[in-house]
């Protein structure tokens, strides 16, 4: 299993047979370096959305009608892109799981909003969402953009990720200390990756905060298009 982190919350995973893009933002996006979107997108099954926000979901519909690559996610945003833009899509709802090419992705809450921008002002897209994905032994626990909620205890309880993509960059979502605090409480991780800092000012810049607070826990400050393998 393979994990490359493209900047911000994007996430390219390979598991089981699929190849899986995780909340796809290339174009502005100021962490992901240029000329290099075609190594990303190489061989991708799937592209999966959190939610609607503009730094989740920029190129996710280009994507798809370019390469008719299915998008994946909450019912209400999916069929509606599939009604105004044509798209090829796969929409569920908290609590279903999908079977994409072997792995078992599951949706789960998160606490944040979800739009995107209209001509008259926002767009609501459904509700945001996690995933718990389950492949090759492994359950990763993909937060979305959310902050502390009494529903990480029975998903850390049922679910058993080992894994945590955990966005914790603060001011949009739970920061460096929250995600501390989450994942001593509600789970038993044994590796936590961040995601959603380092990209703008407002965000945090180091997941030190983080490391130091999960003594035992394996922390990785990812690193832009460098694989972590499983």
């Amino acid at each position: 299993m393979k994990l490359i982190w493209l900047g911000h919350a994007g996430f390219r995973l390979e598991i089981e047979n699929a190849v899986i893009l995780i909340d796809p933002w290339f174009s502005g996006n100021p962490s992901f370096p240029e000329g290099r979107q075609d190594e990303a997108i190489a061989g991708v099954t799937h592209l999966l959305i959190t939610h609607g926000h503009g730094d989740h979901t920029a190129d996710a519909l280009a994507l798809s009608k370019r390469h008719g690559i299915p998008l994946v996610g909450i019912a209400d945003l999916i069929g509606w892109w599939g009604e105004e833009e044509g798209i090829n899509g796969i929409g569920f709802n908290k609590g279903g799981t999908v079977d994409l090419n072997g792995a078992k992705v599951t949706m789960v809450n998160a606490v944040h909003s979800s739009s995107v921008g209209g001509k008259t002002g926002p767009i609501y897209t459904g509700t945001e969402s996690g995933y718990m994905i389950a492949g090759e032994g492994h359950v990763i626990y993909v937060s979305g953009d959310t902050d502390i909620m009494a529903d990480m205890d029975w998903m850390g309880d049922f679910h058993k990720p080992d894994i945590g993509i955990l966005a914790c960059g603060g001011f949009y979502t739970m920061d460096m200390e929250r995600a501390a605090y989450a994942a001593k409480r509600y789970f038993n991780f044994k590796t936590v990756i961040p995601c959603h800092y380092k990209t703008f000012p407002a965000l945090a810049q180091s997941a030190q905060p983080l490391a130091d607070a999960l003594p035992g826990v394996k922390v990785i400050e990812p690193e832009v298009m460098t694989p972590i393998t499983f």
